[in-house]
């Protein structure tokens, strides 16, 4: 493949909150860390608290991937470092999609992979592990019990119990088969197959499913994929799940920071809850409230504490009480020696909402890195955009401008009327101070009549345009073709594809040319081609 970049600014695809931070926009800098820069990395090693849970978090991971490290040679390796006091993880998170789900899950990992790497060629003295997180805990099945391969929509029916991570994979067989089957027949969908069928047929849950075919495709890379479902991990956190649930201190922090966020200009993405928890088992993951009588209920079950009930609850059982999205970050920072978060830009919104709860706690703040955005596209797809003189930077215009536009540049008529407008505009200046002489309250009515008649100039040139379209059918279908192409939909092509189709064609070179093309600290919008 050929990589051709583009900034993100020219690609109207990101919010002016991710622009401005890219930008380091200083009204920004109370609700972030250190930069996302190479000199923003120097500080955060040098400001970074010493870890203290390695090993325990070495036992757990070692535990859950079980006979997995056997054949992952370089993820044992990596999780090894993980004792030693000069490693440091670089983490991506994302919700637990049926086969990967869309193209920019792929990304995010190698954004994270990527980073790792050349953080490491800058300071050979650290070590810098790239981790995966798997939200096993998001209970919103709907979001991820689907998938796109090539427009066809493969679905897993069954209802949704507890968090995801705990679904039993025993009814996704027909949703297997499914993908599958678009798959063909190849040495790569072959491959793919064999993962597929291994991950969601022979493991139990959907958390192990999932393991086990992010670790397929990325083991070679030392990606080190983490379960925070995990009683043991839970438990260090437990400190802060009493304090914040008795307190009720993130919310007032997250949402005074929030409130500094929109006066400033910016867009907000979450907004927190006085107890930001859910009590969790296997049947259900439901909020936890404080009910009018003073204890504390766990909504839709009939299950209710007292405060005194409820601190011993967190201390006996602290894998049952789950953080909701404002507090599943500082949850992620305390069991991992973390430098930096990686994730997309909405995600980069509310981790700025978060910085003050952060401040309280005293735990410290990761680098927000947006991942890696790119599309992929073929030879004869990059072929026919060139052909009707469009390029990778004016694709992202919308279609209706780059066919008007193309017309405009191969006709050989004159499809506006301005000079016609102009003619008429000067005659109308005649009539109105003829009229005004006359009869001055007749100014509106001449008024209005040059308005129907510009009205009217307008509607005769989309007809113009329209005839003329007709003449360049072959090319505006063309144009039409590569923009449903590159984005299907409507939207970009990472944010609803699956990499199903570029892995059969590609294999894994598909991964290898992201590693290769993938700048993390450039901030630019990637094509591959």
């Amino acid at each position: 493949m050929k990589a051709t970049y583009i900034e993100y600014s020219e690609t109207n695809s990101f919010s002016k909150t991710l622009l401005a931070y890219l930008a380091h926009d200083e009204a920004l800098k109370p609700f972030v860390g250190n930069w996302p820069t190479w000199a923003g990395f120097e500080k955060q090693v040098i400001e970074k608290k010493t870890f203290a849970h390695r090993k325990i978090l070495v036992e757990r991971l070692k535990k859950q991937y079980a006979e997995l490290l056997k054949d992952s040679p370089a993820v044992a390796a990596n999780i090894e470092l993980l004792l030693d006091q000069n490693s440091y993880t670089i983490t991506t998170g994302h919700q637990l999609n049926i086969f990967t789900g869309p193209l920019y899950f792929i990304f995010k990992i190698m954004t994270a992979i990527r980073l790792s790497e050349d953080l490491q060629a800058k300071h050979p003295d650290k070590n810098f592990i790239p981790v995966y997180w798997m939200a096993t805990e998001d209970h919103d099945f709907e979001e991820i019990n689907h998938t796109k391969v090539f427009g066809k929509k493969i679905g897993w029916d069954t209802p949704a119990v507890s968090a995801t991570g705990r679904m039993d994979t025993a009814t996704i067989v027909d949703a297997v088969k499914q993908y599958t089957n678009i798959l063909g027949l190849s040495e790569n969908s072959a491959k793919l197959t064999r993962v597929v069928e291994e991950a969601y047929l022979k493991h139990d849950r959907l958390a192990d499913a999932t393991r086990y075919m992010v670790n397929e495709l990325f083991k070679s890379y030392g990606l080190v994929i983490i379960d925070a479902d995990d009683r043991e991990l839970k438990n260090l956190f437990k400190p802060i799940i009493k304090e914040d649930i008795l307190t009720e201190k993130s919310f007032k922090a997250i949402e005074a920071r929030s409130e500094e966020l929109e006066a400033n200009g910016f867009s907000t993405q979450v907004h927190a809850r006085e107890i930001n928890f859910f009590y969790l088992t296997d049947e259900f993951r439901e909020r936890l409230v404080l009910a009018a009588d003073g204890r504390y209920e766990v909504l839709h079950q009939n299950i209710y504490f007292t405060r005194a009930e409820l601190e011993q609850e967190i201390e006996r059982y602290p894998e049952r009480f789950s953080p909701n999205v404002v507090m599943r970050p500082m949850y992620q920072e305390i069991i991992l020696p973390n430098l930096a978060y990686i994730g997309g830009g909405a995600e980069m919104v509310y981790w700025m909402q978060l910085k003050s709860n952060f401040d309280q706690y005293h735990i410290d703040f990761p680098i927000l890195i947006p991942r890696n955005s790119a599309m992929i596209t073929e030879d004869n797809v990059a072929a026919k955009l060139f052909r009707v003189d469009l390029t990778f930077k004016s694709i992202f215009r919308p279609a209706e401008v780059l066919k008007k536009e193309y017309v405009r540049r191969h006709t050989k008529e004159r499809l506006n009327l301005n000079d016609e407008w102009m003619e008429l505009n000067a005659i109308f200046g005649k009539i109105k101070l003829r009229t005004h002489k006359i009869d001055p309250s007749l100014g509106p009515s001449t008024e209005a009549v040059k308005a129907r008649l510009k009205k009217a100039i307008n509607n005769l040139e989309k007809k113009l345009m329209k005839a003329e379209k007709r003449n360049h059918q072959h090319a505006l279908t063309d144009i039409d073709n590569v923009k449903e192409k590159l984005f299907p939909g409507g939207g970009l092509q990472e944010r609803s594809e699956n990499f199903a189709l570029l892995y059969v064609k590609y294999g894994d070179s598909l991964f290898r040319d992201l590693y290769k093309y993938f700048n993390p600290l450039d901030f630019k919008f990637t094509i591959l081609y």
